[in-house]
């Protein structure tokens, strides 16, 4: 089945409005706990806007939920089929990325797949102070863009980082890249 984002905001949309609507907060209220802007609340809880990875999850975390329960339409815990479910559609047809499971512990762990196309890029917002990504790359090379410089990470290659920043993941290869991210919270 083909990736669909306006499903995707959709579901998402629904689950905003429930949870704020559930805890009696208003879209301001939920804008100061989540730091994300309101006007940006009312856009997603209108299905208007294409929301960055990083924004859910501030929203998830002000709502005390793991990222799959605020994405899922089934309510995050249960079992995803193999693809797991498509949360980002890059440029080229190749470049993906797919939440593959989620439970909740003392703290949040969720896996991913991601798969980027040969030129293709993706911009990481920050994430919530002490949040942090293991790399695991299956397939490729990427090149992983922080702050203090990039790094080339090949496959067999794994690599830990604070998240709580702006980072980006590119393929700067000829191949398709494909490897695991682990977010801890």
């Amino acid at each position: 089945m083909p990736f669909d984002p306006r499903k995707l905001l959709g579901t998402i949309s629904a689950n905003v409005v429930r949870n704020r609507r559930m805890r009696k907060w208003s879209q301001q209220e939920l804008a100061e706990r989540s730091k994300v802007s309101r006007r940006m609340i009312g856009m997603i809880e209108s299905g208007e806007s294409n929301v960055s990875l990083a924004t859910l999850g501030h929203i998830a975390a002000a709502f005390s939920l793991t990222f799959s329960e605020l994405v899922d339409g089934q309510g995050g815990h249960e079992e995803r089929p193999e693809r797991g479910l498509r949360l980002w559609q890059g440029g080229r047809p190749g470049t993906q990325v797919d939440l593959l499971q989620s439970y909740p512990a003392s703290r949040t762990v969720e896996l991913w797949k991601w798969t980027i196309d040969p030129g293709d890029r993706y911009q990481g917002e920050p994430d919530l102070p002490g949040y942090r990504e293991m790399l695991y790359v299956i397939r490729g090379e990427l090149t992983l863009e922080l702050d203090e410089g990039a790094q080339v990470l090949k496959a067999g290659d794994s690599f830990a980082f604070l998240s709580d920043r702006p980072y980006a993941f590119a393929n700067s290869g000829t191949t398709t890249l494909s490897l695991l991210v682990n977010v801890v919270a």
